[in-house]
């Protein structure tokens, strides 16, 4: 293996940092701060590009940390960022999102229109986790690798989850979601393949993937937004309650108040539609997961909200002033955008949890005319180098 010692200048989405050799070839760094010296092994080499692991930091940056969690030093792949300091986090994930638009969507003005992130707690926040079970204890995965790592704590996770990844015995399951609402105190696992033989404290809900293939469900309730929102266990939302608080703040700032029908794409149980849906503004909202449409017609349904269930890239575009979209990682795509652009809407608000999709899909739809307005970084998922975005863009 070839080594050699860079400086990285930036870091980009992905979580790696970036630099180039005395070639001016890039390489991508797992676990480097721009700014300070390290030596590097080479271990994925083409002409133009290559990735690298520290072997060791030379003249390390004054944002890097111990990491605060002890799982880390085992190998834990959790949370890739706990090497830096939390506040340098944030403006490395604003520097993330900045240089997608600049790059990918092809935003020359980019670092004004991109906000300072919207803060949000660094330790005991996700309402949700996936974890390995190794003979009846759970475990993540370790850096780059299937390899599972026990666990007896998580720095992430809400205390209603971190008390099951204690103290909970399950045996006979292979893997688990664990999900909560932090503010209703409801628990939900879910076992991969089944509860059989599961012993949980007697407010747990469980529910196998085997029950779940035969049609069965099961579901909890958590307050997001001013309100109550039931959640089934194949249902989206999202991992922490004050980040749902949050975007659905954002996105019904962004809804002008002359707005009187508004699309939402991708809407999961209802919460942007709940919550922009007036007297007099209508919303229609499309979802593709059953289970997701039927929670949000039973939440939405004292509400100005037609709920249609329909494959996003297939659904017929209706006329509309404004359109919300929060897709998945992959992002919209042309087709979506396609749609998007043929209601003729003023407005779109685009609720991006991948930055590269996030600056694909403006390039997208700008080629449609649309403008980049704003982009505001809200911070879901600390100590990692995913960030959620919300943008607006006008035509």
């Amino acid at each position: 293996m070839t080594t050699i010692e860079l400086v990285p200048d930036k870091v980009v989405a992905g979580g790696e940092a970036l630099a180039r050799d005395a070639d001016g070839r890039v390489v991508l760094i797992e676990g480097a701060i721009p700014g300070e010296r390290v030596k590097v092994e080479i271990h994925n080499a083409k002409k133009k590009f290559a990735r690298g692991r520290i072997l060791e930091v030379l003249e390390p940056s004054p944002d890097r940390v111990a990491p605060p969690c002890v799982h880390v030093a085992e190998g834990c792949g959790g949370c890739e960022w706990q090497h830096i300091a939390p506040d340098a986090q944030r403006g490395l994930r604003r520097d993330i999102v900045v240089d997608a638009l600049t790059r990918l969507g092809k935003i020359d003005d980019a670092e004004t229109l991109v906000a300072a992130p919207v803060a949000l707690p660094d330790e005991n926040f996700r309402t949700s986790v996936r974890v390995l079970m190794v003979k009846g204890r759970p475990a993540f995965r370790r850096a780059y690798s299937h390899d599972p790592v026990l666990v007896d704590s998580c720095l992430v996770a809400h205390p209603l989850i971190e008390s099951l990844i204690a103290d909970a015995k399950f045996d006979a399951v292979k893997e688990a979601e664990i999900r909560c609402g932090s503010r209703t105190g409801e628990r939900l696992v879910i076992a991969f393949p089944t509860t059989r033989y599961l012993i949980l404290p007697d407010d747990v809900v469980t529910i196998g993937a085997d029950d779940l293939e035969a049609g069965r469900t099961a579901m909890f309730a958590e307050e997001a937004a001013g309100r109550r929102w039931r959640i089934s266990a194949t249902s989206f939302f999202q991992t922490r309650v004050d980040g749902a608080d949050a975007l659905a703040a954002l996105v019904k700032a962004a809804v002008p108040d002359t707005a009187t029908t508004v699309v939402d794409l991708y809407a999961g149980v209802g919460l942007f539609a709940g919550t922009v849906a007036t007297a007099t503004r209508a919303v229609h909202a499309v979802e593709g997961n059953p289970a997701a449409v039927r929670d949000a017609r039973h939440n939405l349904a004292a509400d100005n909200v037609k709920v249609e269930r329909a494959d996003i890239g297939q659904w017929d575009a209706v006329p509309a002033d404004v359109v919300i979209a929060d897709p998945s990682r992959a992002g919209l795509g042309a087709e979506v955008v396609g749609a998007i652009a043929a209601t003729n809407a003023a407005r779109v608000i685009l609720v991006a949890c991948d930055a590269a999709a996030l600056g694909r899909d403006v390039k997208l739809l700008t080629d449609e005319g649309y403008r980049l307005t704003s982009a505001t970084p809200v911070d879901l998922f600390p100590h990692t180098s995913h960030v959620e975005v919300v943008a607006v863009l006008d035509r």
